[in-house]
């Protein structure tokens, strides 16, 4: 999907991002689910884990917080408010999910974890994979759309510069 925007393109890339890194989780779960968890120092899942989590913390969470302050407000003063009060019932569910996970990704990195550790990591990581994916699909499909049709080049340019410098 092309979009005009700066703003909207950003965007369009972090949900392709998210959709590869839940992917990629997904893949090392399901590679994973008979074996147990990682032992200490596995490079491949220490690399996962590390990119999952810097994605989580630097990306996604930015990623929504800009979304409420700047954009979801847009949305309603163009009558899409509905689709801002649904997208924040999202993030409000994936900032939850994410807060669990994280610590264990941390700690899934440095020792190997207990049974019941891992079984709480991967049902929250599969859990986290699907809310993200199916809400950056929902936002690829509602939200960008929307943006490109309510933002002006000087509105666009200066949502742009605000997040990218942010």
């Amino acid at each position: 999907m092309e979009f005009r925007c700066q703003t909207t393109r950003r965007l369009h890339e972090e949900h392709e991002a998210s959709f590869d890194a839940c992917a990629r989780l997904e893949q090392a779960l399901t590679a994973r689910a008979r074996g147990g968890a990682p032992e200490a120092g596995d490079p491949q899942w220490g690399s996962l884990a590390r990119g999952l989590d810097a994605q989580l913390g630097a990306e996604v969470l930015r990623h929504f917080d800009f979304e409420e302050r700047a954009l979801f407000p847009l949305l309603e003063e163009g009558g899409e408010g509905d689709i801002a009060s649904l997208l924040i019932e999202e993030h409000d569910a994936i900032r939850e999910c994410s807060a669990m996970l994280r610590p264990l990704l941390a700690r899934s990195r440095e020792t190997v974890l207990d049974a019941q550790d891992w079984r709480a990591l991967t049902m929250l990581g599969r859990e986290l994979a699907e809310r993200l994916v199916s809400h950056a699909q929902k936002e690829e499909m509602a939200l960008l759309p929307a943006l490109d049709d309510l933002l002006d080049d000087d509105r666009d340019s200066d949502l742009f510069n605000e997040y990218v410098l942010a």
